[in-house]
C-alpha cells in the first residue's frame, strides 16, 4: 500500500468517478484503475461498486475511508510543518497577557523574541486573566501569560512565581529595620489597589489569615498610582515585587521582609490550547519563553 493508492482511492470516493479521479490528479483513467485495483487487492475486498450511474463505495470501502482522510490529513499538517519550518521568520503571532504581566514582563520577552524573528508580527491583547482565558478559547489569541488557571481545554506551563512584597517609601521607620511583624504593618496606612484584581482578594485574605484588619488609607484602581502614592509617604503598600524593580533599585521604593508570614507567592503561567496544532511561529514563541525560564518540554 501505498500514498498514490490512498490518494487515488480518495479521490475516486469523492468524486464517483475513475476519470474524474484521473483528471484531478493528473493521472490517466487506467492508471487510476489500477491503483485501485492494487489496493483492493491487498486489503481482500472490493472497494468500489461500479455500475452505469457511477462508483459508490461498498461497505468495505466505507470503513476504509476515514482512515485515508485521517492519512491524507496527517501528511497536509506534515507539510505545513515543513512550510512553516522554512518560513519562521514570517507570520504572526497573537498574544494574550494579563494586565501586569503585560506592562512589566512582556516587554522582555518580546525583545528576545522579536530580535530572533524580526519578521514575526505580534499582536497583544490584554486584560483580567480570566478574560485573557476566554480570549484564548475563542481563538482570539493563540498563546498567553495569566496567573495560573485550571482548565481542562487547556495546556499549563508554570514560569516563575510572582511574589506580592510590603514596600515603604525609604525615610519610613520599618525601612530601616528591614523587617516588620504582619500585625505592625496593618496598623499602618495602607495603599490598596485595583479592587476588581485577584492581588487585592490576596492580600485581603492574608490579613484575615493573620488575624488582623487592615488600616486601608487609600484605594486605587492603578497600580503604577499606588506605587507613586507610597514614594510620596502617604501610606504603605503589598505590591507584586517584578513591578517595582526599578524603584527598589533606585531607591525610591524599599522592601520591607514581613517575619512572621510565609511569602505570599503565585504562578504565573504560560496557557494554550490543549491537543491543538500550534504554527511554528506559536511553538517559536513557546520555545523562547521555555529557555528564557529555563522549563523542561514535557515527554512525548
Amino acid at each position: 500500500m501505498d500514498f498514490g493508492q490512498i490518494e487515488a482511492f480518495s479521490q475516486v470516493a469523492q468524486r464517483h468517478s475513475f476519470s474524474r479521479a484521473a483528471e484531478a490528479l493528473q493521472l490517466t483513467q487506467p492508471s487510476i484503475t489500477a491503483r485501485i485495483q492494487t489496493l483492493e487487492r491487498e486489503l481482500g475486498e472490493e472497494l468500489f461498486e461500479r455500475g452505469g450511474r457511477g462508483v459508490r463505495l461498498t461497505d468495505a470501502g466505507s470503513a476504509f475511508l476515514p482512515y485515508v482522510e485521517r492519512i491524507l490529513q496527517t501528511l497536509r499538517e506534515g507539510r505545513d510543518a515543513v512550510d512553516e519550518v522554512r518560513n519562521v521568520q514570517l507570520g504572526s503571532l497573537r498574544v494574550g497577557s494579563a494586565l501586569t504581566v503585560s506592562t512589566y514582563v512582556l516587554p522582555r520577552i518580546l525583545n528576545i523574541f522579536c530580535h530572533r524573528y524580526p519578521g514575526v508580527d505580534v499582536i497583544v491583547r490584554t486584560g483580567r486573566s480570566e478574560q485573557v482565558v476566554a480570549m484564548l478559547l475563542a481563538d482570539e489569541v493563540q498563546v498567553a501569560l495569566v496567573r495560573s488557571l485550571v482548565n481542562p481545554e487547556l495546556e499549563t506551563v508554570d514560569l516563575y512565581e510572582d511574589e506580592i512584597v510590603l514596600a515603604v517609601p525609604p525615610g519610613h521607620h520599618f525601612a530601616a529595620a528591614g523587617k516588620v511583624r504582619v500585625a505592625e504593618a496593618a496598623g499602618e496606612p495602607i495603599v490598596l489597589f485595583d479592587r476588581g484584581s485577584s492581588y487585592y482578594g490576596l492580600i485581603n485574605n492574608f490579613f484575615r489569615q493573620a488575624g488582623v484588619i487592615p488600616n486601608v488609607a487609600m484605594e486605587l484602581d492603578s497600580l503604577e498610582a499606588t506605587k507613586r502614592m507610597v514614594e510620596e509617604g502617604l501610606g504603605i503598600a503589598l505590591l507584586p515585587l517584578v513591578t517595582i524593580e526599578r524603584e527598589l533599585a533606585a531607591g525610591t521604593l524599599v522592601k520591607v521582609h514581613l517575619t512572621d508570614a510565609e511569602p505570599m507567592k503565585r504562578p504565573i503561567s504560560l496557557i494554550y490550547r490543549r491537543n491543538r496544532k500550534r504554527p511554528r511561529s506559536v511553538q517559536a514563541f513557546v520555545d523562547t519563553l521555555r529557555e528564557i525560564y529555563a522549563v523542561k518540554a514535557p515527554v512525548a
